[in-house]
């Protein structure tokens, strides 16, 4: 349906960077010039401004086709640069004896892009990773150049998993092997002692701390990994008899992703500390406190404690948690540790924008009440009809509920042979178009009724966009997170649409109808009227963490295109620096066993039987058999 009217010369691109919050979520990183088109600013706002667009179209003219995977190389080395600044203010400030040193835990985003150049960008703040398998340990150990950097192993741990650990160790890598099950210690020792190789051991402690958010179950007593008090003593024990007490040198925990609200931070890092400090007085050197993951990213730009928001700033989290560390440690005369963080989620999210364009549209139009009506008809269709033309706001929820009431009745009867299948579609039409009015009075009321909440997302227009929910932002369909989503252009023009983004699966789940919003989600979002001349773009922003990583095959629909851009410094110019094409059809049915080259085989035969069979020429299975051998090599998304 229409949005308000006011004329388009009054819209400009300060009304459309407040519509959708592109200057509360952006950080800073995005931001909408005079011409209207969504530019990047990785410098900050006194940096050069490169347009999507000219990003787009240059990505178009080198042959890519939507959608495109962009990755922003500036922002990532400025999020690694801006967290170590940020813990390097708070431990002057605190007079905090120990270091910062950063882990990014690579099941983030595993892509080798990314993890190359988390290594190449955190090499001068010694910034390493965390592995939790056996595939994660050996990307990382690849690219662990600097030996001042942490390497911090997770997860459950066979014995080929420690050894690669002591072999990492022998070579000069700082891996610490973290105990997150009391059987794996056993294994340890027995390893570390055949290979003659002493081993820097860490402990996961599961914390009684909880943090809220949508991870709340990675804390408390029933967490699924960490070892409870009694473990840990048991642990501690271990080590004296095996004479290797001088090896336990981290605590770790983890009480969950995208912590939203300070306090259950500085809950866990209080909890932690003490811990620590009691580890230290059973004898152990120490040294290291692995604080785990969960500084969040602020998805929808509202700085409250809501799941996908945060009410902290970077430079606030980095204080809290020194100050509490070294506030526990010196009352009871502990050295202070080097301070351990595995933010992974606020390292990449911000790096990568998820690029799509529109196909088509399904709009909402109320029908005219027709001239004349058929005879035949009957009273609640009568009924209803006239309704049409006659809502306003005396009769308004009166009319809502008798729209339904005839609605349903009409409907009872169609299911009983009763009217027919023109009547129905008449009765609907109507019943449309009464709705679309109540729409439109309900928005010049004060307070809006709770029945009436959702008639603006039951009206919206639908923009099919091409991509899959389920491959490029699958936790928008898994666990209904909300990413800032908006067009990169005609930013100038007054968006006079209200939309919900489904995508090319064959999916009613295939689809976005939660968007962000200050005060709470919205169920549609407001875009522009598309035109069959001229492409219209989206953005999906904040997609870096996870979103790669978990995407699926649904519909085989595969890997996007991916570009890698540099942005100039000086003047803005970007470079794109690696690119990599996206799946083929070819490649996704190779992912789920079928051999394309029998498949081809197979279809020749087919082909041929109609050739024998006389349904097609030679000529004609040409030209068809050339068609398949096309789509096999074709991208999985739509191609214009």
């Amino acid at each position: 349906m229409n949005v308000h009217k006011e004329t388009f010369e009054r819209w400009t691109p300060r009304d459309s960077a407040d519509l959708y919050g592109i200057r509360d979520w952006g950080a800073g990183y995005f931001d909408i010039n005079s011409k209207g088109e969504l530019v990047v600013t990785a410098f900050g706002p006194e940096g050069p401004a490169v347009s999507l667009m000219e990003i787009v179209n240059g990505i178009k003219e080198r042959g890519m086709n939507m959608p495109v995977l962009l990755r922003l190389r500036n922002i990532l080395d400025t999020q690694i640069r801006l967290l170590h600044s940020s813990f390097a203010k708070a431990i002057k400030q605190t007079g905090f004896q120990g270091k910062y040193r950063g882990v990014y835990p690579i099941k983030v985003n595993q892509q080798q892009q990314v993890i190359e150049e988390v290594a190449r960008f955190g090499r001068e703040f010694h910034h390493g990773f965390e592995a939790g398998s056996k595939a994660e340990l050996i990307a990382a150990i690849g690219n662990m150049t600097d030996r001042n950097a942490c390497l911090v192993c997770n997860g459950y741990k066979d014995e080929e998993f420690i050894d690669l650990g002591l072999y990492a160790t022998k070579i000069g890598i700082k891996c610490v092997l973290v105990i997150e099950m009391p059987g794996e210690l056993p294994i340890i020792i027995e390893r570390s002692k055949k290979l003659k190789i002493r081993p820097m051991i860490g402990i996961r402690m599961k914390l009684s701390t909880r943090a809220g958010g949508q991870w709340t179950e990675s804390g408390g007593d029933r967490s699924v990994f960490g070892l409870n008090t009694a473990e840990l003593i048991h642990i501690v024990d271990t080590l004296k008899e095996a004479g290797m007490l001088d090896c336990l040198r981290l605590l770790h925990y983890h009480i969950g992703s995208q912590i939203p609200n300070i306090r259950d931070i500085r809950a866990g890092v209080l909890e932690a500390s003490r811990v620590y400090c009691g580890l230290v007085e059973e004898g152990a050197p120490m040294g290291f406190l692995d604080l785990g993951g969960g500084l969040a990213v602020d998805y929808d730009g509202s700085h409250t404690n809501y799941h996908s928001s945060r009410n902290y700033t970077l430079d606030e989290y980095c204080v809290d948690v020194i100050e509490t560390v070294a506030e526990t440690l010196s009352a009871k005369k502990v050295p202070h540790p080097s301070i351990i963080t595995e933010s992974g989620r606020a390292t990449v999210a911000y790096y990568s924008v998820l690029l799509f364009n529109i196909l088509d549209v399904a709009s909402f139009e109320p029908a005219k009440k027709p001239a004349t009506l058929p005879s035949d008809i009957c009273e609640h269709t009568k009924d209803l009809l006239a309704l049409v033309g006659n809502i306003n706001q005396r009769n308004l929820q009166e009319s809502f509920h008798d729209a339904i009431y005839y609605r349903d009745e009409i409907r009872l009867l169609f299911k009983n042979g009763r009217i027919s299948l023109r009547e129905r579609a008449l009765a609907e039409s109507a019943f449309w178009s009464i709705i679309a009015s109540v729409n439109k009075e309900i928005h010049k009321l004060k307070y809006i009724p709770d029945e009436f909440e959702d008639l603006d997302a039951a009206l919206a227009d639908i923009y099919y966009a091409n991509f899959s929910v389920f491959q490029s932002l699958p936790d928008s369909w898994a666990i209904k997170q909300v990413f800032p989503i908006m067009p990169i252009h005609r930013l100038a023009e007054r968006p006079t649409r209200n939309a919900i983004i489904s995508d090319i699966t064959c999916d009613c789940d295939g689809k976005i109808d939660r968007f962000v919003d200050l005060h709470d989600e919205r169920r549609t979002l407001q875009l522009h009227e598309v035109n069959e001349k001229d492409e219209y773009y989206l953005g999906a922003f904040l997609v870096g963490a996870y979103q790669e990583t978990l995407g699926d095959l649904h519909n085989l629909l595969g890997d996007t295109n991916v570009v890698n851009i540099n942005i100039s410094r000086e003047d803005g110019h970007f470079e794109i620096v690696k690119e990599l094409e996206g799946d083929t059809v070819a490649d996704v049915l190779s992912y789920v066993e079928y051999s394309p080259k029998e498949l081809t085989d197979s279809f020749r035969g087919i082909a041929e039987r109609a050739v024998v069979e006389k349904l097609i020429t030679p000529a004609e299975r040409r030209t068809i058999v050339s068609a398949f051998e096309n789509g096999l090599r074709g991208y999985t998304y739509f191609e214009r």
